[in-house]
């Protein structure tokens, strides 16, 4: 136990001096850790008496019951059939029910204050009790609502779009009904020339977005293509704006761009010392920049500077991987520093697709580029005509493939005869398919869209 102490004193830096020795497997210190918390946590400092003031902590959608609200009463008192007002949207409602969760759903008579409960009131509106709100009586409103929560700033943007463009709206249904209970998703209208209609998304990480994507995929039912995730840059123009851009469609043109700043991350990592060096070099393969190294015991914290967007791709599986499964990782946001970005464009058939853009390192670019190309290659499947394939900076194309036409054997009937008659039938072939280049379209399958992904992955694995 003095050991731990004394790690968690290094390495979170608070004082564990006082800190209870509990065991949740033997049950042991279980008591007095509950002492503790009476000791030591005020108890509420409102009553009954004031005005009521109950903060929405969570809220979810029943679809027999409407939104079903979860509160934290801090002053007054709330009971069935008194008529609540939501103070952001001025909207009143009729409290149908309260109680408390034990932990099935057990009504009570009221909930005053001190008291975590969950209110009914028959909202039918998804937005109409957003979580962070603040509730109090219509007959007898609080002065002011209470602080809140922080609003939190996504940090990771992918486009989600439907498969059967008939699931729009339900697609939108869908993200309100999850916006409800989840603060930190963000989600806009898009329109790709690919894909068509469906959302931009935010989220505050790669694993907060493969969340809503399997949530929306399996209790919604959705079937969906997602692009390839991207973090929000700014970008200086010649006119002295200063741009948020969190999708490489919305990238002004290249003469209008005065710099780029990318966003960098604080990372701390705590790893082995027998896996150090795998993690230092997959660090500096991401471009990271390294702070501060401490040995504590078996254990190293590591202090790196990494560019977020070499991170919400597959950085922490390939933590995972090169440490065993040992390592471990925070990170907060640091700063915008500028960077040499550019934007990687794949055409396909000399049109540019936006859902395949992206924005990345100049230094990066080539690599990504030729791997790209590479893979869609693989998934795009063969038409009856030549499909290119080129990964472009600007005008500039830096990398292509091509997928080689489905050819039939016109000359199998041509018995005997001059070889002219072959090389006739087999001009006309070639002038046909010239012909049928020029209008025909490549329709792009769902993989192409997840080859993206699957390219910034085997960034470190080819090395």
């Amino acid at each position: 136990p003095e050991r731990v102490k004394a790690e968690i004193e290094d390495l979170i830096g608070i004082e564990a001096g006082d800190a209870l020795l509990v065991s949740a497997k033997t049950g042991q210190g279980v008591e007095e850790l509950l002492e503790a918390i009476v000791a030591r946590i005020p108890p509420p400092a409102g009553g009954a008496e004031e005005p009521l003031r109950a903060l929405i902590v969570d809220s979810w959608f029943d679809p027999y019951l409407g939104v079903v609200s979860l509160v934290r009463v801090k002053e007054g008192r709330v009971a069935p059939g008194d008529r609540i007002l939501v103070m952001s949207t001025g909207r009143s409602y009729e409290v149908g029910e309260v109680g408390v969760f034990t932990p099935r759903r057990r009504p009570c008579p009221a909930l005053e204050a001190g008291e975590v409960g969950y209110l009914i009131a028959g909202i039918k509106d998804i937005d109409g009790a957003p979580v962070g709100d603040t509730l109090t009586l219509a007959a007898r409103p609080a002065a002011r609502p209470l602080a809140g929560f922080r609003k939190v700033k996504p940090q990771v943007f992918a486009g989600l779009f439907p498969v059967r463009s008939e699931d729009y709206e339900d697609l939108r249904e869908a993200l309100a009904k999850l916006r409800l209970n989840d603060a930190a998703l963000f989600y806009e209208p898009e329109t790709s020339q690919a894909l068509g209609f469906g959302f931009r998304c935010g989220f505050l990480g790669m694993l907060h977005m493969e969340i809503v994507q399997e949530r929306l995929e399996r209790e919604y039912g959705l079937e969906l293509i997602t692009t390839a995730p991207t973090v929000v840059y700014e970008v200086l123009t010649r006119k002295g704006e200063v741009l948020q851009v969190d999708n490489p469609a919305r990238l002004p043109p290249a003469g209008e761009i005065q710099e780029m700043r990318e966003p960098i991350l604080s990372a701390q990592i705590l790893v082995p010392q027998q896996h150090l060096g795998a993690v230092i070099q997959l660090c500096e393969e991401r471009r990271g920049v390294q702070k501060r190294m401490q040995f504590h015991g078996s254990q190293v914290a590591l202090s790196y500077e990494l560019p977020m967007a070499e991170v919400v791709m597959d950085f922490f599986d390939r933590l995972k991987s090169v440490s065993r499964g040992y390592a471990s990782m925070d990170y907060a946001f640091e700063r915008f520093q500028p960077a040499d970005l550019v934007r990687l464009d794949v055409l396909i058939n000399g049109e540019r697709v936006d859902a395949l853009s992206v924005i990345v390192h100049r230094s990066q670019a080539y690599r990504r580029g030729r791997e790209l190309v590479e893979r869609l290659r693989e998934v795009i499947p063969r038409q009856l005509f030549d499909v290119a394939l080129q990964a472009a900076i600007g005008s500039q194309v830096i990398a292509r493939q091509t997928v080689k036409a489905l050819r039939k054997n016109v000359t199998a009937k041509c018995y005997g005869g001059d070889v002219t008659r072959k090389r006739k039938l087999l001009e006309r072939q070639k002038e046909g398919k010239k012909r049928m280049k020029q209008v025909g379209a490549v329709e792009v399958p769902q993989e192409a869209f997840m080859a993206v992904l699957q390219v910034g992955g085997q960034q470190g694995r080819k090395r």
